[in-house]
């Protein structure tokens, strides 16, 4: 599956920004989708997670200020960040993990995740 990862730029801090990213090539319903991002000089984080059955796992550092969901008929997930800080600065990645319906596994590493979207970058002032 190749995916495609658009919405970043340049926001202020308390600001809300929505991240999409579109697949194709696939059976995109059959995917766990995920959000990482990696900020100048810091290591690949998890950012959410959105299983198959709508499961969501979110990282600590957005939890409560971010959403994700997806549409399966748009081939999309996205990422409603909103409350932005300077420190959510960063190169946001989707990534997708082909699973089965059931699956109960948490998956919050990038080596879970077998395919990349090439990235977009999220730059917040303050």
């Amino acid at each position: 599956v190749q995916l495609q990862a658009s919405g970043g730029g340049l926001a202020q801090a308390g600001d809300s920004l929505r991240l999409a990213c579109v697949a194709s090539g696939g059976t995109f319903s059959r995917y766990v989708m995920a959000w990482f991002r990696q900020a100048p000089g810091k290591e690949r984080e998890f950012v959410a997670a959105i299983y198959r059955n709508g499961r969501v796992l979110l990282g600590d550092s957005v939890e409560g200020r971010s959403t994700i969901s997806r549409d399966n008929d748009k081939k999309t997930v996205y990422l409603q960040m909103n409350s932005l800080k300077p420190e959510d600065t960063a190169v946001y990645y989707c990534a997708a993990k082909h699973t089965i319906l059931s699956e109960s596994r948490v998956f919050t590493l990038q080596d879970d995740y077998a395919y990349w979207g090439q990235g977009t970058l999220v730059t917040v002032s303050s």
